[in-house]
């Protein structure tokens, strides 16, 4: 797989991963299990995403650096912020996926840091590994951008169809699962995942949230992998714009679940930005859509529905569809 990016930013970004892995696991774990509050989440967002960007304009100068064209470089980068921005919108859904689970859960606050730790070191490397195979697939056979395409639009309608209706976790198949091969205690035992019980070593209920956390992290990784390469099939792009999305999904968790009511329509847009995204890569072979235009798409169709969430409660909604 080719990939514009040289051999010493690759080192510079595995470095950057690690380095961050272990503020967030290792001097973080200092602070022991607390309930994480909005300024905290707000102020670690920021971080995030500013790093995030500094690390587009490092990228911007080594493409410059190599190619000696402002112009690719300017087009390597929008499609790293392209890609970014695509794969942050998606975690949205995500993070309302976890909310859920730690609802019906009954997960107290504090315990979710360490819930969500180990989700994003599964998800990195999922998303690692399936955008490797994806790449290679792509590679060998052009027409997987199809499926991908049909994929990705009947994703979104699956989501807009889905999006206002009470999420319910009571008839899930896996924790069904779960629950028939795992004995589960009916309390928790600080951050463990087991615990005795009349001298027998079961699992908490903790466990089996981590469990549905990571299988929400695979089907999410199916549903967004396919949206970055509809941006661009350079690995480098598709990897750390990724994996740069995920860095900052505790801190964005915290923070979108204080705000969670205000952005209800939140999914209609996402749902949009998937069929967009489906299209765009359906037509690849007819009309390649500009990625600044892409890019104005999903800014767009994202902006007005957090407006419009904003503008109206979720009561308004369902007045008008009584």
């Amino acid at each position: 797989m080719q990939t514009i990016a040289p051999m010493w930013l690759w080192v510079t970004f595995v470095a950057i991963v690690l380095v961050s892995l272990f503020v967030d696991f290792v001097v973080l774990k200092k602070q022991g299990a607390h309930e994480v509050g909005v300024k905290e989440a707000l102020n670690w967002s920021l971080v995030w995403v500013a790093l995030s960007f500094v690390f587009n304009g490092l990228f911007w100068w080594a493409v410059k650096d190599s190619t000696g064209s402002t112009e690719v470089a300017n087009e390597k980068s929008l499609e790293f912020l392209t890609g970014y921005l695509i794969e942050k919108s998606l975690a949205v859904d995500n993070i309302f996926v976890f909310l859920m689970i730690f609802t019906y859960f009954a997960v107290p606050p504090a315990y979710q840091k360490r819930v969500l730790m180990i989700g994003i070191i599964g998800a990195i490397v999922l998303r690692t590994i399936m955008i490797l195979i994806g790449g290679w697939l792509l590679q060998q056979f052009h027409w997987i951008l199809y499926v991908f395409g049909a994929f990705l639009i009947l994703t979104g309608v699956k989501m807009w169809w889905a999006a206002g209706k009470e999420p319910s976790l009571d008839d899930n198949p896996a924790l069904k699962l779960l629950r028939r091969v795992l004995p589960v205690s009916k309390n928790f035992d600080g951050e463990k995942f087991f615990t005795v019980e009349n001298g027998k070593k079961i699992a908490t209920p903790l466990l089996m949230v981590i469990c549905l956390v990571g299988l929400t992290d695979v089907i999410f990784a199916v549903d967004s992998i396919p949206a970055i390469f509809a941006i661009t099939s350079d690995p480098f792009i598709v990897l750390t714009s990724n994996v740069f999305a995920i860095l900052g999904l505790r801190a964005m968790y915290f923070l979108l679940a204080a705000v969670a009511g205000k952005f209800h329509l939140l999914n209609y847009g996402l749902a949009v930005v998937l069929v967009f995204i489906g299209t765009k890569m359906m037509l690849i072979d007819i009309y390649k859509i500009p990625v600044a235009v892409s890019l104005g798409v999903v800014v767009a169709v994202l902006a007005l529905t957090m407006w419009l969430s904003v503008r109206s409660s979720p009561a308004d909604l369902s007045s008008k569809h009584k």
